[in-house]
């Protein structure tokens, strides 16, 4: 199978694979290229509540084949900055699954994530000093942003990969799981966003992006949502909420815009 991006939609659950097994899934030029209008197509489907990355079999992704990437007059890096910027401004929760190794452009992508969840042996590296590049203004923020300054540049200095275990410490990794758990727990986590309510999701998704535009807008979506006395009653009768707000395409307004 050639390289590329393979992906399902089912209960809500988005799940969007990396499948490039001869090269630990690192990805080409194409696949990034790809990213950014099937993440557009995922934002717009009305049945997908929750994203899920991952990696084929053992491996995350291992970066950017470089071969794949050795056009005339092509920058390498701004493919991936694309992918990943998208990614980001993905307007619905977005969960990356860990598995093996996590390296250079596929970190960038975890990074990008709302979520990081990893199973036990996964290595984490940000490498571009082992290719005399410059990491991006955007991609280095958000890196900075999970887990500080001195680590960041740990990271970035020294392009060494770190276990699971620091990256937990770190706030790369959210959660680490036993090896064979993984799946099951990220479905898991899935599933229980799935039943949560949209509206804080998406509201909650602009501001910890930094956005401080929208307070007004969102005051007034929470009071003519019914949301809030849904949650309410649903508590006080001991049922599962019925939620009903939706963001319609690409989330209400616009999609999620880091600032």
């Amino acid at each position: 199978m050639e390289p590329q991006l393979l992906h399902t939609v089912a209960d809500g659950i988005a799940t969007v694979v990396i499948h490039h097994p001869a090269k630990r899934n690192a990805m080409t030029a194409r696949m990034w290229r790809e990213l950014p209008p099937l993440l557009a197509v995922l934002a717009d489907d009305p049945a997908v509540r929750v994203l899920v990355l991952t990696g084929e079999g053992a491996t995350f992704c291992a970066g950017a084949d470089i071969a794949s990437l050795r056009e005339p007059g092509r920058d390498p890096g701004s493919l991936a900055v694309a992918a990943e910027d998208a990614l980001a401004a993905f307007p619905k929760p977005t969960l990356a699954a860990v598995r093996g190794y996590c390296v250079g452009g596929g970190c960038q992508l975890a990074a990008a994530c709302d979520l990081r969840f990893a199973e036990e042996g996964a290595r984490f590296g940000v490498t571009p000093a082992r290719l005399g590049i410059v990491y991006s203004e955007s991609s280095t923020r958000r890196l900075v942003s999970l887990v500080g300054p001195a680590t960041a540049k740990y990271l970035l200095f020294s392009a060494e990969l770190i276990e699971a275990e620091r990256a937990l410490r770190t706030g790369l990794v959210d959660e680490v799981l036993p090896e064979g758990e993984l799946g099951e727990r990220v479905a898991e986590f899935a599933r229980v966003l799935v039943s949560r309510s949209r509206l804080t999701q998406t509201a909650a998704k602009e501001f910890t992006a930094g956005r401080t535009d929208r307070a007004a807008y969102w005051t007034a979506q929470a009071r003519g949502s019914g949301d809030t006395a849904e949650g309410v009653a649903a508590f006080l009768e001991r049922r599962e909420p019925r939620f009903s707000w939706t963001s319609g395409p690409a989330g209400a307004g616009g999609t999620v815009t880091e600032g």
